[in-house]
C-alpha cells in the first residue's frame, strides 16, 4: 500500500457540525468526495456593487431545515464558477469565502451559493475544502454531536 503524499489533520464523518461564525451559521454538512467544490444553500441571490466598485452578494440561508428561522446575509463576492452536478447539469454560481470551524479544527473554505432545498443538508463540503482530511464514511459527527 502507498503512503499518503501528507499528513492528514484529522479524521472527519461523512456528516459534520460546522460553524461559520462570521455568518452566524451552525449547520450539518455532508463530507462528498466526488464533489471538488463546497457549497451553501442560498435563495433570493443578488449581486450589489458599491461606490468603490467592490462586488458583494446578498442572499437568504437557513442554519437548518425551512422551518429553521431565515439569515439575511451580505458578503463581499470571492468568484463566479462553472459548476457541474452529478448529472451533468452545469451552472455559473457565486462563491463567498469564510472561515469555518469544525470542532477544533479552523480553516477558510470557499461555498458555491446554490438553492440546495431539496437536498438532506444545507451544506456540502468538497474535495478542496477536504484537501488534507481524511473521510470515515462509515462514521459521523466525530467532531461534535447535533
Amino acid at each position: 500500500m502507498k503512503e499518503l503524499p501528507y499528513q492528514a489533520k484529522a479524521v472527519i464523518g461523512r456528516r459534520e457540525m460546522v460553524t461559520l461564525p462570521e455568518l452566524g451559521l451552525h449547520l450539518c454538512c455532508k463530507a462528498d468526495t466526488g464533489a471538488r467544490t463546497s457549497a451553501l444553500h442560498a435563495e433570493e441571490i443578488e449581486t450589489h456593487e458599491d461606490e468603490h466598485g467592490q462586488l458583494w452578494v446578498s442572499f437568504l440561508t437557513h442554519s437548518g431545515g425551512p422551518t429553521t428561522p431565515e439569515h439575511r446575509l451580505k458578503l463581499h463576492l470571492h468568484d463566479r464558477r462553472r459548476v457541474t452536478s452529478s448529472n451533468g447539469h452545469s451552472e455559473w454560481r457565486y462563491v463567498i469565502r469564510t472561515p469555518m470551524q469544525m470542532g477544533q479544527l479552523n480553516f477558510f473554505v470557499e461555498l458555491t451559493l446554490t438553492d440546495r432545498s431539496n437536498m438532506r443538508h444545507p451544506m456540502l463540503l468538497g474535495r478542496r475544502a477536504m484537501r488534507r482530511l481524511l473521510v470515515a464514511p462509515g462514521a459521523a459527527f466525530l467532531h461534535g454531536e447535533p
